[in-house]
């Protein structure tokens, strides 16, 4: 007998019920449309600022950095846009060599495209986790039918490809809407954004990359670099190849463990 997903909603839909509810009322009262249209263009604006800003818990759960009682002295890495056979093979060779591990967000028409890559990934001990099918600049304007569709498929194709299902999902950019939340909680992922990030895909200077990364260094924290779309220095290589040894070292200095994403967050 099957089970039906209880949706949990979050604070801001809660109030943006509530607001139109609110608004609906007002139009049954003298010149209440004036008022009501300002409360629903209010609260849209509202939804759609907090959807442009990838830390925010406004629109559901959102894991920003792993709590030091769970992490310990790790410190996450995390690595979007993959895989590339340009980058990645680089990106793996640099984190067997420092004996460290990365969670791997990756998209999954690329994983498609290049399944043994996915599998080198996961069998170097890494975490490989969901970054949406088509990474489309417009995810965030979708419905809840067109999101769910590319979430499940890009799961399809990365469980397909290295047995093991993701238990994360970042969104193309870090951009989201109402919808997605519903759609991760229905199948059982968990939002994941970052503490901070260096702007590895337009930023072609590695040291001003890495002083992103690193300032203010604390366990727990959840780094994002870039191997797919990654921007390259003036040398011709990807900038996280530049960055990732000296941030590895710096992580070991700091007696900090690069570590993969723990699970149950």
């Amino acid at each position: 007998m099957g089970t039906s997903t209880v949706y949990h909603y979050s604070g801001l839909l809660r109030i943006s019920i509530v607001v139109h509810a609110l608004a609906f009322c007002l139009f049954f009262v003298p010149a209440g449309w004036l008022y009501a249209l300002f409360l629903v263009f209010g609260n849209h604006v509202v939804l759609v600022v907090q959807g442009l800003w990838p830390r925010s818990q406004w629109l559901g759960a959102n894991i920003t950095r792993v709590p030091q009682a769970k992490a310990g002295n790790a410190v996450y890495i995390t690595i979007d846009d993959g895989p590339c056979p340009e980058v990645t093979p680089k990106v793996l060779q640099i984190l067997e060599q420092y004996h460290a591990k990365a969670t791997f967000f990756c998209i999954g028409k690329r994983v498609q495209l290049h399944p043994d890559l996915a599998k080198a990934i996961v069998a170097a001990g890494h975490k490989l986790e969901n970054h949406s099918m088509m990474h489309s600049h417009a995810f965030s304007l979708w419905g809840t039918q067109k999101i769910y569709r590319d979430v499940v498929s890009a799961q399809t194709v990365i469980q397909a490809a290295t047995d093991t299902p993701p238990q994360y999902f970042r969104a193309p950019a870090g951009l989201r809407n109402i919808f997605l939340d519903r759609v991760l909680q229905k199948l059982g992922l968990r939002l994941v954004s970052w503490t901070r990030r260096g702007f590895d895909t337009r930023q072609r200077n590695a040291g001003v990359v890495l002083d992103g990364l690193c300032r203010n260094l604390l366990a727990g924290d959840i780094l994002l670099l870039h191997d797919g779309n990654a921007a390259h220095t003036c040398s011709g290589k990807a900038v996280i190849v530049e960055v990732l040894p000296v941030l590895l070292q710096t992580l070991f200095d700091n007696n900090l463990r690069p570590d993969v994403l723990p699970e149950g967050l």
